[in-house]
């Protein structure tokens, strides 16, 4: 078969667990798959890819679906020769449907955690329920990152052109060996005990609980200090909030950065708090560095998490349980390094990002096959 040209799209340009995923598939995959990525807003991951040859572009719109950027869709997928088109989350794919149909060019669809949750009201929920499944029957394939995603889908919509393909990373770059120089970057003292939030900072990823865990945590113990490393669209609410309640003295604010591995090596324990998620990049990430995770029962993390075996799971906006558990495990050294160790092992065993660039890969010739 001749080299197969994948218009890879993605709703941003700012690094994210997504945008993680998306710079390890295209630089995983071997030379009959020529990937070019299109994103709606520039960007870090925009920077890392250019860097490394890949042909990017940016079409600037934050609309789920936007009329007048459809041409400019359609032109770069005729100059780029694409033969598909892969799709990394609603938001990129409810832009991709009107191009997909138009040009005939098959489109595959990543779920990375659906845009429906319980948390939200009756018609809000039930009419994102119908654009997912608008886009799930226009896709050629759906790749869900996790099977409890598939079952939702199955269950809501009847989804069933799905595969399940777990999210995975690159082991050689999260590797728990490294050196990182920036253990005093987040500390004031070597006694200090340091919880960290790493992500994007929206209503998903419930910021606001973790800053007030980490309140209620340090007040019972001075050692148990606070790190948010991310930005995103609750960023000025987050900074308004700590300078309010005067927290800055224990929680510490850090803009995206590209030494995650080092972050992750130079902190005690990795937060993830999120009302929804589909499988979570940064916890994987966390996980293979052997930190100690606490977290809430998101879909995919309630498949890889095994409470007090490799991590802690505590129920979703309880600030309470989050700080009992930082206290749980400040309080208990060696639980933290039997967390670690069973982290890393179940990533070692099924999480590496070379496994899922095979696959996708896989996908990618039997669309093109079938079509």
């Amino acid at each position: 078969m001749s080299k197969i040209r994948v218009l890879e799209v993605i709703r941003q340009g700012d690094i994210g667990g997504g945008e993680s995923h998306l710079i390890d598939l295209v630089n995983g995959f071997e030379s009959n798959i020529e990937p070019v990525v299109l994103s709606f807003s520039s960007g870090q991951m925009i920077e890392v890819l250019s860097i490394n040859n890949i042909t990017c572009h940016v079409i600037k719109t934050k609309l789920p679906f936007n009329l007048l950027v459809q041409k400019k869709i359609i032109d770069i997928i005729k100059k780029e020769k694409i033969d598909i088109i892969h799709a990394h989350g609603t938001r990129a794919a409810s832009n991709m449907l009107f191009a997909s149909s138009i040009t005939k060019i098959p489109l595959i669809y990543t779920v990375h955690g659906w845009s429906f949750h319980q948390d939200q009201i009756y018609l809000k929920r039930k009419a994102r329920i119908l654009c997912e499944k608008m886009i799930c029957n226009n896709s050629k394939k759906v790749i869900c990152v996790s099977e409890n995603n598939r079952q939702v889908g199955k269950h809501e919509f009847n989804l069933s052109n799905c595969q399940v393909i777990e999210n995975g990373i690159n082991l050689n770059v999260f590797n728990y060996n490294i050196q990182s120089n920036l253990h005093n970057l987040f500390r004031s003292s070597s006694d200090d005990f340091v919880i960290a939030f790493i992500g994007r900072i929206t209503a998903q990823k419930s910021p606001i609980d973790f800053i007030e865990s980490i309140a209620l945590a340090h007040k019972k113990n001075k050692q148990i200090k606070g790190l948010i490393v991310g930005e995103g669209d609750l960023i000025e609410k987050v900074k308004e909030f700590i300078a309010k309640n005067k927290y800055n003295e224990f929680i510490q604010l850090e803009n995206f950065r590209n030494d995650i591995p080092q972050v992750l090596k130079a902190i005690d324990v990795f937060v993830l708090p999120s009302l929804w998620e589909g499988l979570s990049i940064a916890l994987l990430e966390a996980m293979a560095m052997k930190k100690a995770i606490v977290t809430t029962p998101t879909d995919g993390t309630r498949e890889i998490i095994i409470d007090h075996q490799n991590g802690i799971i505590v129920p979703f906006n309880n600030v309470h349980k989050l700080a009992d558990s930082y206290i749980e495990l400040l309080e208990n050294p060696n639980k933290m390094i039997i967390f670690g160790e069973n982290a890393y092992n179940t990533i070692n065993l099924r999480f590496n990002s070379q496994r899922v660039c095979d696959k996708v890969s896989e996908i990618y010739k039997s669309v093109l096959q079938s079509c």
